[in-house]
């Protein structure tokens, strides 16, 4: 090299990235109400008193259906003394028709609805906390 050449050129300087790449921000299962929920935070609050909400939702209509069906029954039960005169025999069998018939399946009925609809209540839950 001689004196009145001047150095030569360096390529240009690369600068090296050091933040977290794209694939990786959120780390897998990992969902903000899920994190709102474990941190105690108002927002995670909000979503269980939403879960409560629905599940007492859930709760008090099947409840309701209960108490009209099992409300119901006695006045089903003077439907046979209305019809019958004092020579017929007692409405014993009707009683036990309508308890075993109607009542115990339509509560069979009631309980299966309930459990289906809190089972729904708690995947939609889920897929909320999961943030699927």
């Amino acid at each position: 090299m001689s004196a009145d050449q001047p150095p030569p050129a360096r390529p240009p300087r690369r600068e090296t990235v050091t933040g977290v790449p794209r694939s990786a921000r959120r780390p897998p299962g990992h969902a903000p109400a899920r994190s709102e929920i474990t941190e105690q935070t108002t927002l995670g609050a909000t979503y269980v008193r939403s879960l409560m909400r629905s599940q007492l939702r859930t709760a008090l209509i099947s409840l309701g259906a209960l108490v009209l069906l099992v409300g119901s029954l006695p006045l089903l039960f003077l439907l046979p003394e209305v019809f019958t005169t004092s020579d017929l025999p007692s409405p014993a069998p009707f009683v036990w028709a309508v308890l075993g018939v109607v009542v115990y399946p339509v509560m069979w009925l009631i309980a299966r609805w309930y459990v289906r609809r809190a089972e729904r209540n708690e995947r939609a839950f889920s897929k909320l906390v999961e943030g699927r």
